[in-house]
């Protein structure tokens, strides 16, 4: 049976709004984008994205298993690229509007993705991500059935649903398929978003325009080898980033009546903790738990946000082997309140306790 919400006898005595209220604003002052910053973020990763290009090229009459070993570090970037045109989509990476929107749009041309439209998409989930009542139209990273349902599915429908959900089919096979071919259709944007579905087109074109200039220069052959490894790696990378920080097995899943914005960041979303260099890669998107709490804090300043307040290091922790695993983790289990295996489901559950979910009042540490 699940346990009731009990709160800490040791916690202070404000109410949960006010608590809420209270961390709102100490992260509040983190939001300030900083420009020196900002500029040496996207040099540097524009710089070293068309360095290790070169050197890919460079190398590929020499030796392609060592230009397939830069196209590692290139994917690197192009998922550093990502996050920074993310944290432009924001509206956080700068203070400008419209230079958030040009560096938005020239990193959509090294990722393949559409700003305007993959922005507009990205808020939808930044309003009912976790909440179990409001998953019509989010995406398949971000959402899940819980156990109830899946059981109450045929068998047929289980395995389906089963096989859509496998490691091997939403970590491996689908990133490159979303970012090379789907992302240039307008397949899943409304009618009625004329600017976003302008903005797919109008990405090709720049990507086409791109390639067929590279293509021309220097071998359309050699490009092709060389930039589908960087976009299948960088695909695969970020697809998992972003799944395993919403659906590992702590992570807390609510109904409508009881989602809240404030639960929903710290215990819906986890801090992903990595080495130094894969953070910086990563763009500090492992701080997701703070980024759910404020969209518009920029990457390069949440690392100081999460040291500068304890009540932060509260949020669920995923070590590198945690995220490994997290992908595994497809149901949500309303009895044990945690993300759970489909043979876990299956056998009639998951053989754990419920966990006790922390109250609102125990976030905010003065």
């Amino acid at each position: 049976m699940t346990q009731s919400r009990q709160p800490d006898p040791k916690a202070p005595t404000e109410q949960p709004a006010v608590v809420d209220a209270q961390l709102r604003a100490a992260v509040r002052r983190f939001q300030v984008p900083s420009l020196p910053r900002a500029l040496w973020g996207a040099g540097s990763t524009f710089v070293g994205f068309l360095a290790v290009c070169t050197a890919m090229y460079a190398t590929f009459g020499l030796s392609y298993l060592l230009t397939l070993g830069l196209a590692v570090i290139a994917a690197g970037f192009t998922v550093r690229l990502f996050i920074i045109q993310h944290d432009c989509g924001h509206g956080s990476f700068l203070a400008s509007r419209l230079g958030n929107t040009i560096l938005g749009r020239l990193c959509g041309l090294v990722t393949f993705t559409p700003y305007a439209n993959w922005r507009r998409q990205h808020a939808g989930h930044h309003a009912v991500w976790n909440n179990l009542d409001r998953r019509e139209g989010t995406d398949l990273y971000s959402s899940a059935l819980t156990v109830a349902e899946y059981r109450a599915r045929s068998p047929r429908q289980r395995f389906l649903y089963r096989l859509s959900r496998h490691p091997v089919v939403t970590g491996l096979l689908l990133p490159p398929l979303v970012f090379l071919l789907l992302y240039r259709v307008p397949f899943d944007t409304p009618k009625a978003w004329q600017r976003e579905r302008v903005s797919v087109h109008a990405t090709n074109a720049g990507i086409v325009a791109v390639l067929i200039g590279l293509g021309l220069a220097l071998g359309f052959e050699r490009v092709l080898l060389i930039q589908l490894p960087i976009m299948v790696i960088a695909s695969i990378v970020g697809a998992w980033l972003f799944a395993v920080q919403h659906r590992f097995e702590n992570a807390l899943w609510q109904r409508d009546i009881t989602w809240t914005f404030h639960a929903a960041a710290l215990e819906g979303s986890s801090y992903l903790k990595l080495p130094r260099i894969l953070q910086w890669f990563t763009g500090n998107i492992g701080f997701h738990h703070i980024h759910h709490l404020n969209p518009r804090i920029p990457n390069y300043r949440l690392g100081d946000c999460h040291a500068a307040i304890p009540a932060l290091h509260a949020a669920p922790t995923l070590r590198f082997g945690d995220a490994l695993r997290a992908p595994f983790f497809a149901l949500w289990d309303e009895e044990t309140q945690r993300m759970v295996g489909f043979d876990d489901a299956d056998r009639g559950g998951s053989g754990r306790t419920s966990r006790q979910v922390r109250s609102a009042e125990t976030w905010y540490a003065p």
